[in-house]
């Protein structure tokens, strides 16, 4: 999600739950992102995914911001779009995670535990550094201003 605030863009990011994360704030945050299955079109399973790692519904129009590979090998495929939310109501589903790495021990943990507003230059210091080019590829359609 973007918006516009006052004549500058900013980008909604999500911050991981659990332990794993829970210390770790630069260079952690994300688009919000996760699996789609078989023959699920990926820009709903990406609308799926945002409602129900943040609780608010992806509408209008998207803008295809492509696909980055991650450290780890994921492939993410994102998609904008315009909107405005306030996140301090965000509500994540949860899930199980094995903690500590194999204890066997599953605790619960949302799946993001926040959001946030951030310009593209703060953006781009907070999102995980494989994710960056979205924000370079919106910030490019939208012909914004600030450089990254």
């Amino acid at each position: 999600m973007y918006r516009w605030h006052n004549h500058e863009l900013q980008v909604f990011l999500v911050h991981p739950g659990g332990p794993f994360w829970a210390k770790k704030d630069m260079g952690a945050w994300s688009v919000a992102k996760g699996e789609y299955v078989e023959g699920e079109i990926p820009l709903e399973a990406a609308k799926r995914e945002f409602q129900e790692e943040t609780g608010f519904v992806a509408q209008g129009t998207f803008l295809e911001l492509g696909a980055v590979q991650q450290s780890g090998g994921k492939v993410v495929s994102a998609w904008a779009f315009e909107g405005d939310c306030d996140p301090a109501a965000m509500v994540s589903n949860r899930c199980q995670v094995e903690w500590p790495p194999r204890s066997g021990r599953m605790i619960e943990i949302p799946e993001v535990d926040r959001g946030g507003w951030f310009s593209i230059a703060e953006g781009q210091e907070h999102i995980l550094k494989s994710q960056a080019p979205f924000l370079d590829r919106l910030c490019q359609m939208l012909q914004c201003l600030e450089s990254s």
